[in-house]
């Protein structure tokens, strides 16, 4: 019996991030599937595929430009060399090396894939409001459903039937020790998934309170005079050294900040981002729910920042906390590697999930 198949998606590298959390537990039962992989998946073993994007220059936005496909499909656009390739490397992959398993991190049309291939695949449920019909079926094609998150941050709305097919494990981050800078330091934290944060909107707020050090991690347009107290980093690998020494943490609702800011909480102002299936939107109502976040809709005024600080403060981090648990990778692991090859009786029920 082969190793199991580890599809991640290009969007963002939070998947990229969460599927080394999890394979690397043990990097000899899996191969790491998607585009962009070489040389980015350490000891673990990777099958790179070709590009599946309209313009491979531009961020993936899943707007395939067909006029009609079939409604178990999200992006299926016609004639395109990359897509035909990629297909056919997996369903290669899949007949010689015969995986147990398929985990598909994340994408309808690669678990039907999988299930096309006769081979049953672990689907990884994002939060938002996932009621269309092609995750209804992938949910439904899928053997179990695996929730990234804990148990708390998913959608109350969540049909009945695909949270009791689903396993949460959270704790996709790792803790660091504090290292409190000499100033208030305020930390932006902009990801790779959509447009690069404003500089002029930082440099404005920056201003507002020049008594606070802004330092921004991530891709942002440079102002044309940047005060004193604001640094822009760039793209920075790893946020945590930066999230050791902050103050107060700005950013969106991504499964990659959060799950830092719960294995490091500090005070959270949370600004989410426009994301398919209100993905970010859902998450940081459940935030501002268990009061683990100071929650804004949109990028605030600067004379706003004050307020917005001093309240992030005042709630502090007692909600975070309670997200993050450091051996949710392992335990996500070991529920993958008892699916693929345990072979539970058909009607056995779905082993326990942590949350």
């Amino acid at each position: 019996m082969g190793p199991i198949g580890y599809y991640v998606h290009h969007h963002g590298d939070g998947h990229r991030h969460r599927a080394l959390h999890i394979a690397g537990q043990a990097p000899e039962r899996f191969v790491l599937i998607g585009t962009g992989l070489a040389g980015r998946t350490g000891n673990i073993r990777c099958l790179d595929l070709p590009d599946d994007r309209l313009d491979p220059s531009s961020v993936f936005d899943g707007v395939d430009q067909t006029s009609a496909r079939p409604s178990a499909l999200h992006y299926a656009p016609l004639h395109h060399s990359g897509i035909r390739k990629r297909v056919a490397a997996i369903a290669a992959w899949i007949e010689t090396e015969r995986p147990p398993l398929m985990v598909v991190d994340v994408s309808v049309e690669i678990a039907m894939l999988a299930r096309l291939a006769a081979t049953p695949a672990v689907y990884v449920r994002l939060c938002g409001a996932r009621s269309d019909a092609p995750h209804l079926d992938a949910f439904r094609s899928a053997t179990h459903l695996l929730a990234p998150y804990h148990a708390d941050l998913d959608d109350p709305d969540t049909p009945s039937w695909i949270a009791r097919k689903t396993a949460y494990f959270c704790g996709f981050a790792t803790a660091v020790p504090v290292r409190p800078r000499a100033q208030n330091t305020l930390l932006v934290v902009k990801g790779t998934g959509g447009s690069p944060a404003d500089g002029e909107a930082l440099a404005a707020a920056a201003r507002t309170m020049p008594q606070w050090q802004w330092r921004v991690a991530g891709p942002a347009s440079p102002p044309a005079n940047a005060p004193d107290n604001l640094a822009l980093l760039g793209w920075v690998d790893d946020v945590t050294h930066e999230l050791s020494g902050a103050t107060v943490v700005v950013g969106a609702a991504g499964d990659g900040l959060v799950a830092q800011l719960a294995a490091n909480p500090r005070p959270f102002i949370c600004l989410p981002e426009a994301r398919p299936f209100a993905e970010q939107t859902k998450k940081a109502a459940r935030l501002r729910a268990l009061g683990a976040a100071v929650v804004v809709d949109a990028w605030p005024d600067p004379s706003q920042w004050p307020t917005l600080i001093a309240a992030a403060q005042q709630l502090g981090t007692h909600g975070l906390a309670p997200l993050h648990d450091p051996a949710g990778p392992a335990r996500a692991a070991e529920f993958l590697l008892k699916t693929a090859f345990a072979r539970p009786a058909r009607n056995q029920s779905m082993p326990e999930s942590v949350s």
